[in-house]
């Protein structure tokens, strides 16, 4: 088979691409399909999408952006199948979406981890976001021939439109990337840490009390986020920020003895996939999340983690954590076979590879 990705960005750069779809295409190789890879944006305006101002340079590349796509409708005659990674442009109705299932008769592959019929609470409020069509993705869902979600929540918005939903989760590779473990046995005061983008900072929100609480208790720790963006909160003297890289990535997360995944509850939140916490895990490491969207079903409150919904709950939850090294190694050990059993490539690569049947 030959398949089209129609992709937002550019390839190895999003973590919805590099976890949901991109490390499966060794396997499509393998199986004999060929494929080619279309992201929506070029790397300049990647470079620049998310910060402030530049917005001449992100209107051209917008603009560059939509006339690739058109040139690419005259392309579809030797493709079986269209992978679309959350839609085929950012901004406007799903024109490019119709012409390709109704006009050019293609079957989409339709895929999202996140719940994109609405808005992003802390999404682009700039020109990118006034300009976003959310309303489509129904229709998309309803032209698909097949579609891919991350959790049973984004499904079930799915199956209002198309009864050939798969739940496809976000993977990690637990052979080839994720594939050392946190040794809890290291000298040091233990490492808290969160990662996440500057649009899921919000939710630290929910912990920062916590933390300070156990701090002017006299507990030994580190708060570690990583992010694209430092946290604005001050008031933690235990806090360390480093700048995500991808070339660090692994290392980074590695100095965390335990990861950290509060969710604010509300319609956003809970279509999320639990990829912060599938990340923790897989490093062998305890993941303390909320009870929202995808997470209770990868944590077990007591055995690979704890699920936490009050600050008492979170607070005793990381006292009994940072007070014992043994019970991080038994959670994490836990964690990290979960990862394996349930959430890596290895074990979802036929499940992902049946989506072009």
């Amino acid at each position: 088979m030959r398949i089209l990705f129609l992709v937002p960005y550019p390839p190895g750069r999003a973590p919805s691409q590099r976890f949901r779809f991109e490390q499966y295409l060794d396997a499509l190789k393998a199986h004999g399909h060929q494929f080619v890879m279309a992201a929506f944006l070029d790397e300049a305006t990647w470079a620049i999408l998310y910060k402030p101002g530049h917005t001449a340079s992100k209107v051209l590349g917008i603009l560059a952006g939509l006339w690739r796509r058109f040139l690419l409708l005259f392309t579809m005659s030797g493709y079986d199948f269209v992978f679309i990674h959350r839609e085929a442009a950012p901004i406007g109705p799903p024109v490019f979406e119709w012409i390709i299932a109704k006009v050019l008769g293609k079957k989409i592959i339709y895929d999202f981890d996140d719940a994109i019929w609405m808005k992003d609470p802390a999404g682009e409020q700039g020109i990118i976001g006034k300009l976003k069509w959310q309303q489509k993705v129904g229709s998309i869902c309803r032209w698909a021939y097949k579609v891919s979600c991350g959790n049973a929540y984004l499904a079930d918005y799915a199956r209002q439109f198309n009864s050939q939903v798969v739940i496809n989760p976000t993977t990690l590779d637990t052979d080839l990337l994720h594939n050392q473990v946190r040794d809890q046995n290291l000298a040091g005061p233990p490492v808290i840490g969160w990662t996440g983008t500057h649009t899921t900072l919000r939710h630290l929100d929910l912990v920062w009390p916590v933390l300070e609480r156990l701090e002017r208790e006299g507990h030994e720790f580190v708060f570690h986020v990583i992010s694209n963006e430092p946290p604005a909160y001050t008031g933690l003297r235990s806090l360390r920020y480093s700048p995500w890289k991808k070339q660090s990535e692994i290392p980074d997360l590695l100095q965390f003895n335990l990861g950290l995944m509060p969710l604010v509850d509300d319609p956003w939140a809970r279509g999320k996939c639990a990829f912060k916490a599938l990340q923790y895990m897989s490093l062998g490491m305890p993941a303390l999340v909320s009870p929202v969207g995808m997470n209770t079903e990868v944590v077990e409150h007591g055995i690979n983690g704890f699920v936490c919904d009050t600050p008492d709950e979170w607070y005793q939850a990381l006292r009994q954590l940072l007070a014992s090294q043994q019970e991080r190694a038994r959670q994490g050990t836990a964690a990290r076979r979960t990862i394996v059993e349930r959430y890596s490539v290895a074990s979802n690569t036929r499940n992902f590879l049946n989506l072009f049947q």
